[in-house]
């Protein structure tokens, strides 16, 4: 057995939520700090830099594995979303996780769950728009995850840019006692930013999908020649995704990144985002920028 396999073979997984309770209760009296990595699991290396980002800070890591359907719309991936469990469980050993908390349907919602948070504002915008209902599903079990696992910090990735904002705006409204981390995009060499749902393109396909990198280098490239006018940003992107064939444009926005509001004049900090389909593969990317006036 070489060094990774006595990992993983070590590596504590459990699925009851008592169970999470009672770990997170020993590491405190241990004095350690909690940090807590929320997956839907087909982990990546960019799930791997958020876990790595908790092992930094904190003392004691949990990384959560669990295929939310409540974020799921009736016409979606739920049935296919990719399930890696045991190659997951490698990544998570390899990177230091302390837990893996990879619970049932039955564990994470009783038959009769009638409790969902919304986040008026934030929530029907940009994906939102296009996926009702998701972010009330990523809201809801987000809590009942911080509620179970009770972090001191915990890790999201800049590249579900409006899902950080929400979870944010969950954490603040409702006096929860921890700290968001929200860290960078991992992207492929070609830019690709990470994401599991890529393993759904072909090989035509994903030399496709680098066009929302390369969309959003080249609005970067004219904001910092000085163009201010988010419409003209917002066509630089349409243009660049309807140049690519087989790439179907979802939305091109510019929003302030606070609100997720479109603004007209780019100034403080401005979120540009895409969401572009490929065949039946919906990609989502973004830019944030600190822009003077």
């Amino acid at each position: 057995m070489d060094a990774l396999e006595e990992t993983v073979a070590t590596t504590r997984v459990v699925g009851a939520i008592t169970e999470v309770r009672t770990a997170v209760q020993k590491a405190r009296s241990q004095g350690l700090t909690i940090g807590h990595v929320p997956t839907m699991g087909a982990l990546h290396a960019g799930h791997a830099s958020l876990i790595r980002a908790a092992r930094a800070e904190t003392g004691f890591v949990i990384v959560s594995i669990f295929v939310n359907p409540t974020q799921f719309g009736p016409n979606e991936d739920l049935s296919r979303y990719p399930r890696t469990f045991e190659a997951d469980k490698q990544l998570c050993a390899a990177e230091g996780t302390d837990l893996i908390f990879a619970p049932t349907l039955a564990e994470m919602y009783s038959p009769h769950s009638r409790t969902f948070v919304e986040v008026t504002g934030l929530q029907d915008q940009l994906c939102g728009a296009s996926r009702p209902g998701h972010f009330r599903g990523v809201a809801t079990v987000v809590l009942k995850l911080f509620n179970i696992a009770t972090p001191d910090l915990a890790y999201f990735g800049q590249k579900d840019a409006q899902q950080a904002r929400i979870i944010q705006q969950v954490v603040r409204d409702l006096d929860l006692s921890l700290t968001v981390r929200v860290c960078p995009i991992v992207r492929e060499e070609d830019g690709l930013a990470l994401s599991s749902r890529n393993r759904y393109l072909n090989p035509v396909e994903r030399r496709q999908a680098v066009v929302l990198y390369q969309a959003l280098e080249e609005a970067r490239r004219a904001i910092q020649a000085g163009e201010r006018d988010a419409e003209r940003i917002q066509r630089i992107l349409a243009k660049r995704v309807a140049g690519t064939a087989g790439a179907w444009l979802d939305y091109a926005a510019v929003v302030d990144a606070n609100s997720l509001r479109r603004v007209s004049l780019l100034e403080g900090s401005v979120l540009i985002a895409l969401a572009v389909k490929f065949g039946e593969t919906r990609l989502i990317d973004n830019v944030q920028l600190e822009i003077k006036a």
